[in-house]
């Protein structure tokens, strides 16, 4: 092709060249990875059903052995949870040990947190299709699901480490397209820091999203699927890198295709999150210093690059 160079957009977070197109280059066989901080790569067909195990697994070793379960989870995601909780109905299984802690929820442009009755709510989403599909006889109390609200929001980080003993067990998550987990996006006035070991003690907040992030929301069920960026609540209520620093496992899925399940916008970030450095460029990328599993599925394993050059 043609010598064509130019600088990526102001606005876009990462911009280092050099390491961009290291990632976009990485060949699948050399994908897997266990690094000295007990982080590894996984390549695996799906990734839902695996998360799916690994939370039936966790909340039956909680009920059998009497223990407290303390775990984050990202939203929205009815299918996955339902499909947790139709284990534990089967099977009589209690989730009476668990404390189960959403990691966002949106906020308007004065930081006002949205109820519980805002129907594209991440915290209505996880309580009716997660607490709210178990049976009644195996339910906790409707306060062990926590959500994110005007009056918690700067207290969740603490509320967690009470609870899950310095931090949760396990925290699920994925990479949003400009490299967050939750609403930790990178270039926020709110989550600004000097280091990445400054960046690791900042707990949950208040955050203004990053375009890139309206623009992926734009694009999920709650807001009809259809680019609707006004429709996307500008803040968000979030939990905080420091969360995922306490966190004593994590569990990362890399999944998201569309068009039949070629066409992905997570694919790059995905590359950017697991083989770049640890950057505030890219939040996610602070999984690296940390136990866990980030399972990528085939689909997003693919090597891309311009369609006229190998075809798609």
């Amino acid at each position: 092709m043609s010598d064509f160079k130019f600088e990526p957009a102001a606005w876009v977070p990462y911009r280092n060249k050099k390491v961009l197109e290291q990632c976009r280059n990485i060949k699948r066989e050399d994908m897997e990875y266990t690094n000295k901080n007990g982080f590894r790569v996984k390549i695996v067909m799906e990734a839902t059903p695996l998360f799916v195990a690994d939370c039936f697994t966790r909340i039956k070793l909680s009920d059998d052995n009497n223990t407290r379960l303390t775990m984050i989870f990202p939203n929205q995601w009815p299918s996955a949870y339902t499909a947790v909780t139709e284990m534990c109905n089967r099977y009589n299984v209690s989730c009476r040990n668990v404390h189960a802690f959403a990691m966002d929820e949106w906020a308007d442009q004065d930081g006002n947190v949205a109820p519980l009755d805002y129907k594209p709510g991440l915290g209505y989403s996880f309580r009716k299709y997660f607490w709210g599909t178990l049976r009644e006889d195996l339910r906790p109390n409707v306060e062990q699901w926590h959500v994110l609200t005007t009056k918690n929001v700067n207290d969740y980080t603490k509320i967690i480490e009470d609870i899950g003993g310095g931090g949760a067990d396990v925290c699920y998550s994925a990479t949003g397209w400009p490299g967050h987990i939750a609403f930790i996006d990178p270039n926020t006035e709110e989550f600004k820091a000097s280091s990445i070991e400054e960046f690791l003690t900042l707990g949950s907040r208040i955050v203004t999203q990053h375009p890139l992030t309206t623009a992926e929301n734009s694009m999920f069920g709650c807001f009809g699927c259809s680019g609707d960026v006004a429709n996307v609540p500008p803040k968000a209520a979030t939990i905080g890198p420091k969360d995922i620093a306490n966190a004593r496992d994590h569990f990362e899925m890399h999944s998201l295709t569309m068009l039949g399940g070629y066409n992905s916008w997570q694919r790059m970030i995905s590359r950017l999150t697991l083989y770049g450095p640890v950057d505030l460029q890219c939040p996610a990328s602070m999984l690296q210093l940390f136990p866990g599993t980030a399972y990528v599925t085939e689909a997003v394993a693919q090597p891309f690059d311009c369609w006229e050059t190998v075809g798609c």
